[in-house]
């Protein structure tokens, strides 16, 4: 009987051990993440980021990783609205001006959940509205939002997304995420007409400018402001672009991404008062 006794008690002092565990997991990626913008180098960071991979995919890779509370780490999350997955992003700000993308991925399967870690391919991708990706090779970026789509019985998830991209051109996203055999794919040909679509679509702009762009659900489309460059010799150089305080809009129609030019905004507004 006190044989017994001991091992309940010991389930029981492990038990405890576990549940302090993951708070003190999340308290601690909450620091580091913080302390990403304000590391005195590269190297510094480096070694901040390998901890905070680590903590990250003790967090996610569990059961209930798609239902994990994230309330108080500040990273960058966004989760499907059918519950198809969790995807969490944060950036490494580095000293020459350039940035650096992290991510983690968890999937819902038939056989419970999938983790894929995402690598940052940037400077190896130089036309990035062309290629389809994979989680090893991605255009690294935030995303803060989620459309889900349907194209016959496929879902795309559309996601809108902020890239610092060098000290003087800052570019926001548009991406598609799918599913091909469980596996994550970047990138679809979605966007406008004729036989040769981009896979993503992307806006580069002076870092010194903001740039909106969000889901409308008045207008159930994507607006966004169009850019142009300051001056007409300027044209193609994107850390030259900015608003020109026009808005444009992609809307979801026979299972493409439409682009819509000079929208009127303040009738939109009107309808959503």
């Amino acid at each position: 009987m006190d044989l017994i006794r001991i091992v309940f008690l010991s389930v029981i002092v492990v038990s405890n051990l576990s549940s302090v565990a993951q708070p003190s997991e999340r308290a601690r990626l909450a620091v580091n993440l913080k302390a990403l913008g304000n590391a005195p180098n590269d190297a510094y960071q480096d070694s901040l980021n390998k901890v905070i991979k680590s903590d990250l995919r003790t967090l996610l890779d569990v059961d209930n990783g798609l239902g994990v509370p994230f309330d108080s780490i500040p990273i960058t999350r966004v989760d499907a609205t059918d519950g198809a997955f969790r995807l969490c992003t944060w950036n490494l700000p580095r000293a020459d001006g350039s940035q650096q993308y992290e991510g983690f991925l968890v999937v819902r399967t038939d056989r419970g959940r999938s983790l894929f870690e995402l690598r940052d391919m940037t400077p190896k991708i130089p036309s990035p509205e062309v290629p389809e990706l994979g989680p090893e090779r991605w255009y690294g970026a935030l995303y803060y939002d989620v459309i889900p789509v349907k194209k016959g019985n496929n879902t795309f998830y559309t996601l809108l997304g902020w890239k610092g991209y060098s000290k003087s051109e800052t570019q926001k996203v548009i991406e598609i995420l799918s599913f091909k055999n469980g596996k994550p794919r970047f990138g679809a040909p979605l966007f406008g007409k004729g036989k040769l679509k981009v896979m993503r679509k992307v806006f580069g702009f002076s870092a010194q400018a903001t740039m909106t762009l969000r889901y409308d659900k008045t207008m159930e489309g994507i607006l966004l402001d169009h850019l142009s460059p300051s001056r007409a010799d300027m044209e193609g150089q994107r850390e030259f672009y900015g608003p020109d305080m026009t808005q444009d809009a992609y809307f979801w129609h026979k299972g493409e991404w439409w682009f819509g030019p000079d929208m009127d905004t303040r009738d939109l507004k009107l309808e959503g008062q």
